[in-house]
């Protein structure tokens, strides 16, 4: 009988090579620009300390890191970080973590958990305990920003089917709702061989970040709507950037 335990989708997808496919075109440009932003923003001291939550291959945190931020990332995929760990320097670490679990180490000035890499979990305890390992990470008055979509004009402007076609491959995508979570169904064929992974990410809303927050002993500060950080609009803004700072 096959004991195996089953693994988390993401545990799955992200170690594949086709998500890194699927999502190469990313527009880095764009999240360089918002990064310089919430830099700007924060404004953190030169001896600040940089947690970057689900850093997947590092490149965010090495940009961190290239402005002379002293940053560590984290994130669940063992080949993920081990890409990363090539970028290695005096300040700048990865290490393979999962984010809902308490994380012994120095504590962290200022943690950032960026472009929807939240609301995985199917238990909405899970996402309760990651906000709660990052508070206690954080030094006294220590900040976590967590840059999530928002959900109602993301549900408002939902494709349900498309096609994208990199390096040859065709993904069909199909997304839906479905039990309060937005889930993207995607199948594809390569060398001869079908394949189908799913994301889902749980359909949160400031409300909940609120309730999260409050539990963990963490204080929503600000709330931003974009990557130029403009106040956040429930009808309009495409993201929901939750700015909260330890009690």
């Amino acid at each position: 009988m096959d004991t195996k335990e089953k693994t988390e989708w993401f545990e799955d997808w992200f170690d594949t090579p086709y998500y890194h496919i699927l999502y190469k075109h990313r527009n880095y440009k764009e999240a360089e620009s918002f990064i310089d932003k919430l830099i700007e923003y924060l404004n953190p001291s030169r001896e600040a300390r940089f947690l970057d939550l689900c850093c997947g291959k590092g490149r965010h945190s090495i940009y961190l890191n290239k402005k002379n931020l002293d940053v560590t990332g984290f994130d669940l995929s063992q080949k993920s970080i081990d890409a990363a760990k090539q970028y290695e320097n005096n300040s700048l670490h990865f290490f393979v973590k999962d984010m809902r679990q308490d994380y012994y180490s120095k504590p962290f000035d200022y943690i950032v958990n960026l472009f929807t890499s939240f609301g995985y979990f199917e238990n909405q305890e899970d996402n309760f305990a990651t906000i709660q390992a990052a508070s206690k990470a954080l030094t006294e008055d220590g900040v976590l920003v967590i840059d999530f979509l928002n959900i109602e004009k993301a549900k408002a402007n939902l494709v349900k089917d498309e096609e994208i076609t990199v390096e040859g491959i065709v993904f069909k995508i199909n997304k839906r709702i479905e039990n309060n979570f937005i889930k993207k169904r995607i199948s594809f064929r390569d060398n001869e061989q079908e394949f189908c992974f799913e994301e889902s990410v749980s359909t949160l809303r400031l409300c909940d970040f609120e309730k999260y927050c409050s539990a963990a002993s963490l204080k929503i500060v600000d709330v931003k709507g974009d990557y130029s950080l403009n106040d956040f609009n429930l009808a309009n803004s495409d993201r929901l950037i939750i700015i909260a700072k330890k009690k």
